[in-house]
């Protein structure tokens, strides 16, 4: 072998290896920063949902620190000009105001309303969990806005799957149910 093979191998070799170190924090950084999360607007005080611009995040932890800025936000296109001092908040604390993990914290540990069975910790290929309302109409925790989920969370009951199915089922349809209540007075 050559002696420029030999410096052509080893520069390879120490550029895979800078590559491979610097990808951990890309990954870590865009897995940490992914996914809608629900701040306190410092303007409003109103809670609002934002999605952080994970990509970019990742990017710029191939460089050291990540930098965050919102790719979106539920007050947008009206404020979409803001400081975004929201930020903060995130930085502190990612994985409390990830909605899906504020969503599997309240399920979890309660019974579904109909059925009672008990909630453990959600799985994202599961089927989502529905809500049910005052007026007993259910649907599922995933078709309500974000950032409309602590208020809601306070005057619901939390609903299996398979609960939501029958009800929403029974809601759409009450020709097709044939409600049979066994009388256990008379069995033998």
């Amino acid at each position: 072998m050559s002696m420029s093979l030999l410096i052509a191998i080893g520069v390879a070799a120490v550029l895979a290896g800078i590559i491979v170190f610097r990808a951990v924090p890309f990954m870590e950084a865009y897995f940490e920063f992914r996914g809608k999360r629900l701040i306190s607007c410092p303007e409003t005080q109103q809670t609002a949902a934002v999605s952080v611009a994970a990509g970019r995040a990742a990017a710029t932890a191939l460089l050291g620190e990540p930098t965050l800025r919102l790719k979106q936000c539920s007050r947008w296109p009206e404020r979409q000009n803001c400081g975004q001092e929201c930020l903060a908040q995130i930085e502190a604390d990612p994985d409390n105001c990830l909605v899906w993990n504020i969503v599997s914290n309240w399920y979890e540990g309660q019974e579904c309303a109909v059925c009672h069975k008990h909630f453990g910790r959600l799985h994202h290929l599961d089927h989502p969990p529905a809500l049910m309302d005052p007026e007993k109409k259910t649907r599922a925790w995933d078709e309500i806005s974000p950032e409309r989920l602590p208020e809601i969370f306070s005057t619901c009951q939390p609903v299996c799957w398979n609960c939501h199915v029958v009800e929403t089922f029974r809601r759409t349809h009450p020709e097709l149910i044939v409600d049979r209540h066994r009388d256990t007075r008379n069995a033998a």
